[in-house]
């Protein structure tokens, strides 16, 4: 089996957007980088890895936003990488302008977020922060990309010149399992805005999707409207919700959960579907 320092040895000698990261990151004596799991900064905490930056600093937020699968992942990745991110215990439900669910909530969640980052960092003495941007999400509204740029998080990724696609196709070759996890947000998106969260949505939301997981559905979503649960998938896998044990194990698990009344979306999977992006 390749190791994956060596696989970015070869990784750099043939994809022009991997050597200009490294050398971005190379000369930098210690980072921090927010840290969730996700294929972006998976891909960039590898990358720091094999430019061989001195002090490397994973930090990853927990609140319930943070799912427990979302928490598993990590660790797998910091083993598979030889590094232990330190994990953030954070309340994110005491702040209200998160919970009032307006079309800032992205921007006031990231400020909450990357500023226990920052925090973390700094006790470490460390002061170079990151985040795993890549250039598709500057074709985006992302009201969250305001806060890191105020907080003053680096975008590496987007600077060499990252699309997704990229990043995928690279995250590959290292042996990140990540390289095809499907596009993630967190449950908050799962609200409509004006909508309050709280706890109880989330966990309810949270519960619904992984009886979906476990039944094999990849890219999906349960919208939550009240006590209604809406679900959003690909439009090839919608045929497969009417099938009798799927349905009837499905109305279970929602109901278990905390919903009343289950449907289905015939518009199938939309990333943001009228919630916040």
């Amino acid at each position: 089996m390749i190791h994956w320092r060596d696989s970015g040895k070869g990784l750099r000698a043939e994809n022009q957007e991997f050597s200009h990261l490294l050398d971005l990151l190379k000369d930098a004596p210690g980072v921090a980088i927010a840290f969730s799991g996700g294929a972006d900064s998976a891909f960039l905490l590898a990358a720091a890895r094999i430019a061989g930056v001195e002090s490397v600093l994973p930090v990853t937020v927990v609140s319930d936003f943070f799912t427990a699968g979302e928490k598993e992942r990590v660790i797998r990745l910091g083993q598979y990488l030889g590094i232990a991110p330190v994990f953030v215990p954070a309340d994110i439900l005491d702040d209200a302008r998160v919970t009032r669910n307006t079309d800032k909530r992205c921007y006031f969640c990231k400020l909450f977020l990357f500023s226990k980052v920052m925090a973390v960092a700094k006790k470490y003495g460390v002061h170079t922060f990151l985040h795993g941007a890549n250039l598709d999400d500057l074709k985006e509204v992302r009201p969250g990309m305001d806060a890191a740029r105020e907080l003053g998080f680096k975008a590496p990724l987007v600077a060499a010149g990252f699309s997704k696609e990229k990043i995928r196709a690279s995250s590959k070759i290292l042996g990140l399992e990540t390289w095809d996890l499907p596009a993630q947000s967190c449950l908050a998106t799962r609200i409509p805005q004006g909508d309050i969260i709280t706890r109880e949505k989330l966990i309810k939301i949270e519960r619904a999707e992984i009886c979906l997981h476990d039944l094999g559905f990849g890219r999906v979503r349960v919208r939550c409207h009240g006590d209604l649960a809406r679900i959003e998938a690909e439009a090839d896998d919608l045929h497969r919700f009417v099938a009798p044990d799927a349905r009837r194990e499905i109305i279970h698990a929602f109901r278990c959960a905390g919903f009343s009344s289950v449907c289905l979306d015939l518009c199938g999977y939309a990333p943001t579907s009228g919630m916040l992006p």
